[in-house]
């Protein structure tokens, strides 16, 4: 969890077996994010920012527009959640990084997503590729 500028961004992950497959290697995590606007201005947010990290390809990085299509406007008080999910090509890995966000004012600023782990609950008896 992170706090930045009065918004705390939250991510849950969940390893989803019926759609990952170890002998692709295809392993498939969904992860819930909650924005909160914990601060005394609302903000919108327009783009997002990922690094994917997994033991087989390294690190990826994830750029675009908003979030599942929305660039959601966050009062005081508010919170703005969504789902979606990553594939990895090994059991662990990781995700972190940033929201572009900006003030009605104009004032522009990365809200901070914190590290979170992506591991089944047995990866440890799962062989690493």
């Amino acid at each position: 969890m992170a706090l930045t500028d009065g918004i705390r961004v939250k991510v849950e992950s969940v390893y989803l077996s019926e759609h990952s497959d170890p002998d692709e290697p295809r392993y498939v995590f969904a992860y819930r994010v909650s924005i909160r606007n914990e601060g005394t201005e609302a903000a919108r947010l327009l783009a997002r920012h990922w690094v994917i990290s997994d033991a087989a390809a390294g690190t990826e990085e994830v750029r675009g527009p908003g979030v599942i299509g929305q660039t959601p406007r966050i009062a005081p008080g508010e919170t703005h959640e969504y789902q979606s999910f990553c594939v990895l090509k090994t059991p662990r890995g990781s995700m972190h990084g940033s929201y572009q966000m900006v003030r009605d004012d104009g004032r522009a600023f990365d809200a901070e997503i914190a590290t979170f782990v992506l591991s089944p609950p047995n990866a440890s008896k799962l062989e690493l590729n």
